[in-house]
């Protein structure tokens, strides 16, 4: 017969107890002790019965991910780096879209329970967050620069001081009349109403007595190239003089390029570009993006990790939700220092 987990546990020395933390991958084992039973699994050559170690746990061993749209490359590669952190876990990711739309988030969390799913990781857009854990009772993980009323566990960037640093960085490139595309054309684009205060607040900080102006603020209706495009137009008619423009999403970015170029207008020569989200294709655009790297990996594994505590615990909501912020980081490119960069 394969060798079980009290083989393991007699080659190591240790209780079964102890084998099962290290298989399941839980943090509160000292590390000499995981690295000891580890070299037991190897040498014995043990892999885990995933069936039966989630027909002893009353677990799926099936988790979901919802996000607003799959189209979207920042969402595609969350996803990607989600499935792969999962897989990890001996996980299957079921993935759904919701459109934004508060009845199909509402219509997906409420089916979680029929359908066997253990956890929910979800970037909610019209769903309040008490709905998941006071109508349902399911784990979940909370995504996404919403920051009003979480009761469950939530781990984003800081949209707010990302944005401020991507504005920062157009300053320190001497860039003086900089422009937004991106802002809010309805209340609960909360996202974008967050990007806006830090592109905002950076300008009337930064001691050069620059102010906010509203011809200078392209809102839109949707997040996409064609998106950026038709706002990159509007703005070269209403913000005169303009020399930078930061873009709240790097899909905005690249159609707003798109409309320099076509309208014969140098980047970063005569305006600079500088995007948010670094999905892969803005360091292969020409020019290449400058953008705010949000660490999409990272967000991804804190989700999962985040989400396998919860479900070690009875019940779900047994410790009080966390808010995890997680760091973000400047990709300095063509789009703002011009040929060659150096940073990738």
């Amino acid at each position: 017969m394969p060798p079980g987990l009290r083989d393991v546990a007699a080659r190591a020395g240790v209780s079964i107890k102890t084998v099962s933390n290290v298989v399941n991958g839980y943090v509160h084992v000292a590390p000499a002790t995981r690295a000891r039973v580890q070299a037991a699994i190897d040498m014995l050559g043990y892999v885990p019965n995933p069936a039966a170690r989630r027909l002893r746990g009353g677990r799926s061993g099936v988790i979901a991910l919802a996000v607003p749209e799959l189209r979207s490359p920042y969402f595609a590669e969350l996803a990607g780096h989600v499935v792969q952190a999962a897989a990890a876990r001996g996980w299957t990711v079921l993935i759904d879209q919701t459109d934004g739309r508060a009845e199909r988030e509402h219509d997906l969390v409420a089916g979680l329970r029929r359908h066997a799913i253990d956890g929910l990781i979800l970037s909610p857009v019209g769903l309040e967050a008490g709905e998941i854990t006071r109508r349902h009772g399911v784990p979940a993980v909370l995504l996404g620069e919403r920051t009003r009323g979480w009761t469950a566990d939530h781990g984003a960037t800081d949209g707010a001081a990302a944005a401020g640093d991507a504005v920062r960085h157009l300053l320190r490139v001497g860039r003086r009349r900089i422009a937004a595309i991106g802002a809010p054309d309805r209340p609960e684009a909360v996202t974008r109403q967050r990007r806006l205060a830090g592109y905002r607040s950076a300008l009337e900080n930064a001691g050069l007595g620059l102010v906010a102006d509203p011809r200078f603020e392209a809102p839109v209706t949707g997040l996409r190239r064609a998106d950026g495009a038709a706002a990159m137009e509007y703005l070269l008619d209403s913000a005169r003089g303009l020399d930078a423009v930061f873009c709240f999403t790097d899909l905005l970015a690249l159609g707003a390029m798109r409309t320099l170029i076509e309208q014969g207008i140098d980047v970063p020569g005569d305006i600079a570009v500088m995007g948010f989200d670094g999905i892969e294709e803005g360091r292969y655009s020409n020019p290449s993006l400058s953008t705010i790297d949000p660490n999409t990996a990272r967000i991804a594994q804190l989700a999962v990790d985040l989400l396998a505590e919860r479900l070690g615990e009875r019940p779900a909501t047994a410790a009080p939700p966390r808010e995890i912020c997680v760091e973000h980081r400047i990709v300095a490119r063509e789009s703002t220092l011009g040929k060659p960069y150096s940073s990738s």
